[in-house]
C-alpha cells in the first residue's frame, strides 16, 4: 500500500479560473509556511492526483519553482524543496536588510495617513500572534508589517526582490528557535519602525531597521539546520 507524502496531505485545493496558477500558488505557499520542509521530496503525480489535474500544470509550476530556487530538481530523483547551507542563509539576510533598508528609505517621505494604519494593524495582530505563541501566524504578520512599511516606495521591481528573498528565507522560520527575550525586543523593534514611519523619518527609521537586521542575523546564527554538526 502507498502511503501518501506529507506534502500532499497538506496541500490546499487551488482557488480561482486559473488552475494552473493555482497549483503555482499553492505549491509556493507550502513551501514558504514550511508545510514542505527542506529536502522535503515533492511527488509530481501524487501532487497532480491530489489537486485533480494532469502532471503537466505541476511539473510547469516546479520548474517556476526551480527558477525562483525554492525547489530543486536532479536527475533520477525527482524534486524537492531547496535546503539552504548556513552560509547561504546569512548571505540571504544580508541581501534582504540591504534591499529592506533601500525600500524603507524611499518608503518612509511618501507614506500617507492610511499607510500608517494599515502597518499600525499589521503590528496589534504580530503582537496578537507574540502573546498567543502563534509563532507559524507571527511569521506571517512580521512580514505584513515589514511590507506594510515599504509598499509607499511604490517600486515593483525592488520590493519584488524583496519578496523573493523572503521566500528563500522564509520556510526556516528563526522565530521558532529564538527566546522569548529575542521575541520581544525584536517585537520592541517593530514598535519603534513604526513611529519612525508615522513621524516619516526615514533616517531614523532606516536606523531602527538596520539595528533590527543585525538581531534577526544573530537570531538566524543560532537556527539548527540539516548538515550541523551535532
Amino acid at each position: 500500500m502507498r502511503h501518501p507524502s506529507p506534502l500532499v496531505a497538506r496541500l490546499r485545493a487551488p482557488s480561482g479560473d486559473h488552475p494552473a496558477r493555482g497549483v503555482l500558488a499553492e505549491l509556493r505557499r507550502a513551501v514558504i509556511s514550511g508545510d514542505a520542509p527542506p529536502g522535503c521530496t515533492i511527488p509530481l503525480r501524487e501532487v497532480a492526483e491530489a489537486f485533480g489535474v494532469s502532471p503537466i500544470p505541476v511539473r510547469e509550476a516546479l520548474q517556476v519553482l526551480v527558477g525562483e530556487g525554492l525547489v530543486v530538481h536532479r536527475a533520477n530523483a525527482g524534486y524537492a524543496v531547496a535546503r539552504l547551507s548556513r552560509g547561504e542563509l546569512a548571505e540571504l539576510y544580508v541581501v534582504r536588510g540591504a534591499l529592506e533598508e533601500a525600500a524603507l528609505r524611499a518608503a518612509a517621505p511618501l507614506a500617507t495617513d492610511d499607510d500608517v494604519e494599515v502597518a499600525r494593524q499589521a503590528l496589534a495582530a504580530l503582537r496578537e500572534c507574540l502573546s498567543g505563541g502563534d509563532l507559524r501566524s507571527y511569521h506571517e504578520h512580521s512580514r505584513a508589517f515589514h511590507v506594510a512599511l515599504m509598499a509607499p516606495a511604490g517600486m515593483p521591481r525592488l520590493l519584488g526582490m524583496v519578496e523573493q528573498a523572503w521566500n528563500l528565507t522564509e520556510a526556516v522560520q528563526p522565530m521558532r528557535w529564538s527566546t522569548w527575550q529575542a521575541r520581544e525586543r525584536l517585537h520592541a523593534e517593530h514598535a519603534e519602525m513604526l513611529e519612525a514611519f508615522a513621524r516619516r523619518d526615514a533616517d531614523a527609521l532606516v536606523a531602527v531597521a538596520r539595528a533590527h537586521q543585525h538581531r534577526l542575523e544573530e537570531v538566524v546564527a543560532d537556527v539548527p539546520l540539516d548538515g550541523d554538526p551535532t
